[in-house]
């Protein structure tokens, strides 16, 4: 028995090679397998023929592929980098304000000094709605300060092509802010020239043979209502001399709202300048409640006449001229202040030409006002108000005349039309 055994482990032994041999080529067949051959051989020679599995090829196969098919699958591949929108194919790029960057408050301490403006001919603006109209005027900008993205790109792109873009934090611009709302956008922009502006074309069309001249106008809120109205009543040109508030100060424009790309601004002229602005054969009307009290002490005598109430304060200014007109030889007082004549301001004065003087509240209009009044043939134009009452704000004032002025025309414009269909 134990023979018996031996004699089968000897008959077994030569078996194990075998065994071992065929796991090893097994092995072999399996990375065959993994490298995806065409023809799989074994060692009893039989020939196994592989198909590729669902959406594979062999190598060769893929790389003798059509042209026609490649150029359908490039398609499919992602870019590595996303196509751009169309602001940023424009070419517009804008930086980041990181803490601590002194841009923005340089900036804003700098534009907000009117000898600054001055000097560098730089204003600021803040507002998308000003800032397109600026824009849409023809204003050159060249720095936004904006909060978000969307306010720069509802901005015209072509108007923005070599503007510094600066992305600042909401709460930096509303340091800086004037507004009471912020609107998260403010714009650095060069002094605009009236000349080279491009007004709207309905305000040209309805432009008026009427002028505005601001004579040391003060107080900004008064001066930018003044400019509203200016171009609500379709002026064709308003002129500031020196002594008036910088135009382009923030609280004038925030108080007027637009009208400074709306109608033709000149500013900080001197008096002797002013008739070269002034069309031909134009009348210059002063708005001055003072007209009857000056000629009452003029004329009649001592007396305040009844409307003394209204110009007590504003009249006394004009004493510092009384002694430059006294005669150093005989010692007499010529009559110093202009002769003009009073007349109230819904009588009919715009028959040519006509530019109204408006002047400040504190100071009231100047002596070289009422002369140059007196050189056109021009009058005063006086408001009445109920007694007791002080004089009216120059704004307000400046809407009355520059509305009555432009009812006027109107009428004096259908008189003419009726006389042209008549013949």
């Amino acid at each position: 028995m134990a023979a018996l055994v031996k004699g089968v482990g000897c008959a077994m032994r030569p078996l194990l090679p075998v065994v071992q041999t065929c796991n090893v080529n097994a092995r072999r067949w399996v990375r065959a397998l993994r490298r995806s051959p065409v023809k799989v051989v074994f060692p009893s020679g039989q020939v196994v023929e592989r198909e590729p599995g669902p959406g594979k090829q062999p190598r060769k196969a893929a790389d003798v592929a059509s042209p026609q098919k490649q150029q359908q699958k490039q398609p499919l591949q992602v870019p590595s980098n996303p196509t751009p929108s169309t602001w940023e194919e424009s070419g517009l790029r804008y930086d980041k304000a990181f803490p601590g960057d002194k841009r923005l408050s340089s900036v804003m301490t700098i534009v907000k000094s009117r000898p600054f403006r001055e000097k560098k001919g730089k204003i600021l603006l803040e507002g998308r709605r000003l800032i397109a109209d600026a824009l849409k005027a023809g204003a050159v900008p060249k720095t936004f300060f904006f909060s978000r993205l969307e306010y720069i790109k509802e901005l015209p792109m072509d108007k923005l092509k070599g503007v510094s873009l600066v992305k600042v934090k909401f709460e930096d611009i509303k340091d800086w802010s004037d507004l009471v709302t912020p609107q998260g956008i403010m714009g650095i922009f060069a002094k605009p020239d009236h000349i080279k502006m491009t007004y709207p074309e309905t305000q040209l069309h309805h432009s008026l043979p009427l002028l505005l001249i601001c004579d040391n106008l003060r107080d900004p809120g008064n001066l930018g209502t003044i400019l509203r109205s200016a171009a609500g009543a379709g002026c064709s040109k308003v002129l500031l001399t020196k002594g008036c508030v910088d135009v382009w100060e923030p609280k004038v424009l925030r108080a007027g709202m637009g009208a400074h790309f709306q109608v033709p601004i000149i500013n900080n002229l001197e008096w002797e300048a002013i008739p070269n602005y002034l069309p031909t054969d134009t009348r210059v009307y002063v708005a001055d409640n003072c007209g009857l009290y000056a000629r009452a002490q003029m004329s009649m005598s001592n007396k305040g006449s009844n409307h003394s109430w209204v110009c007590d304060r504003r009249f006394l200014k004009f004493h510092k001229y009384e002694e430059e007109e006294e005669d150093l030889e005989t010692g007499a007082k010529r009559d110093w202040l202009p002769d003009l004549e009073v007349q109230s301001y819904d009588l009919d004065w715009t028959e040519a030409p006509a530019a109204v003087v408006i002047g400040g509240e504190t100071h009231g209009v100047s002596l070289e006002s009422l002369e140059l009044a007196e050189s056109t043939g021009g009058k005063r134009l006086l408001i009445p108000v109920v007694p007791g009452v002080d004089s009216l704000n120059s704004a307000m004032a400046a809407s009355i005349l520059l509305f009555e002025g432009k009812r006027q025309l109107r009428v004096r414009e259908e008189h003419l039309s009726r006389g042209r269909s008549y013949h």
